[in-house]
């Protein structure tokens, strides 16, 4: 498991004051606050003094020592993340992203697909990036797609339709 879990990242300044809109990775945004001191990926602390939500997905939060727009605005593309061990355990069929990446993939008959690279939701529901040499394959992230996921043996089941090539080149689904 990864020692660090991605809660948020800093979308940009908000107001005068310091404050940062910040695009929350939680199921509940309002849960980013109660996690305690945030860090980046350099180790610098951020301590919340004031949260509010936003927009969904979204929250403004105020941080001990930021006090002006400027430094705020210096934050922007800032990640902010916990100690993994900061989290409670996850539901059985609940993961943490961070627990999936790094798993190697393998097929129905046994073979190495590559490793999971990242979780991805463009809008229409997770997708899981799977590294195969210089590209990542992009799946559905569903139960038909992925129906086994073991994170302390390391490693997932990717069921993937067959496919051959033509002689044009084309794969074709059987």
């Amino acid at each position: 498991m990864s020692g660090n879990v991605l809660l948020a990242a800093v979308m940009g300044a908000q107001g005068l004051k310091g404050a940062v809109k910040v695009k929350t990775f939680t199921a509940d945004p309002e849960a980013l606050s109660r996690y305690g001191v945030l860090h980046d990926v350099s180790g610098r602390r951020y301590e919340i003094t004031a949260f509010r939500t936003g927009k969904p997905g979204e929250a403004v939060i105020s941080f001990k020592s930021i006090a002006t727009r400027e430094a705020a605005e210096a934050l922007r593309g800032t990640e902010l993340f916990v100690p993994r061990d900061a989290l409670p355990a996850p539901d059985e069929d609940e993961f943490y992203h961070a627990d999936l990446v790094g798993l190697e993939a393998y097929d129905a008959q046994g073979r190495l697909i590559g490793k999971v690279s990242a979780l991805h939701n463009f809008g229409a529901g997770d997708v899981i990036a799977i590294q195969r040499g210089d590209d990542d394959i992009l799946l559905a992230f569903t139960r038909e797609t992925v129906p086994e996921i073991d994170i302390k043996g390391g490693r997932i089941l990717i069921a993937v339709p067959e496919y051959d090539e033509d002689t044009s080149g084309h794969p074709h689904v059987e």
